[in-house]
């Protein structure tokens, strides 16, 4: 009887390493703006894309749809959820404040192990931010380049974050983070706001530097409040236009 658990448990790993691969490559499609707002996803037609059955598919919309990115409706289906609207975005910024200036605080005292992580996200998000600036000024999108300056603002917060040493800190900002990454997404509408964005970066990390955590929180409130500034900007033009 014993001699079966292990095959048992094979089993069980490879299902949900399909599984978080299938969600994975969902995600991607729905960060990357493949599939429009509103749009269907049929699980049928996204296993035959993927190549795989239709369970971990269906297993995977369990899980997007409490991130947010996707809606179910009964008897239809899913559908890619609409962008978020001034209230969603209000609770987002809210929630994100609470998060992030108790991580600020609890990091700080950490600045030997946090700053060199931070530098290095801080340097590779300036490397990036200069990418896109260059890009918007020429009138061009390069995908690769903006994921990659997203992940670079990411990382930056993450490290943050992370260098509490609190888990459940952690786990809520990570079901934050694909609603998150869909507002970094929004917010950039010229080289002026990725150049505000590694400014209040770079005002958190040298507080950190100088063991002013107060300041630092200061900063990060500033930088979090700057983005909602900045998003909701975006979504009255989008209202109005």
């Amino acid at each position: 009887m014993s001699a079966g658990l292990p095959l048992r448990g094979v089993s069980e790993l490879e299902r949900r390493g399909l599984r978080d691969r299938v969600y994975d490559r969902i995600l991607a499609m729905l960060l990357e703006g493949h599939v429009e707002p509103g749009s269907r996803l049929s699980i049928d037609t996204l296993a035959k894309q993927l190549d795989v059955s239709p369970t971990p598919v269906r297993e995977a919309m369990v899980q997007l749809e409490r991130t947010g990115l996707v809606t179910r409706e009964a008897l239809k289906g899913y559908r890619v959820a609409p962008p978020l609207d001034a209230q969603q975005l209000a609770e987002l910024f809210d929630a994100r404040l609470m998060i992030e200036l108790e991580a600020t605080r609890l990091a700080a005292p950490h600045a030997e192990t946090l700053l060199p992580r931070l530098r290095e996200a801080h340097e590779l998000h300036h490397a990036w931010a200069q990418q896109v600036a260059e890009s918007l000024a020429e009138g061009e999108s390069d995908v690769r380049v903006t994921q990659e300056y997203f992940a670079a603002d990411a990382a930056f917060h993450r490290a943050i974050v992370e260098s509490t040493a609190n888990r459940y800190l952690l786990a809520m900002h990570d079901d934050l983070g694909a609603l998150t990454h869909r507002l970094r997404q929004a917010v950039i509408r010229g080289a002026t706001d990725v150049e505000e964005a590694h400014s209040e970066h770079a005002a958190v990390l040298e507080a950190i530097e100088r063991g002013d955590t107060a300041t630092a929180i200061d900063a990060m409130r500033a930088h979090i409040e700057g983005v909602r500034s900045r998003s909701m900007h975006d979504e009255t033009e989008t209202e109005t236009a």
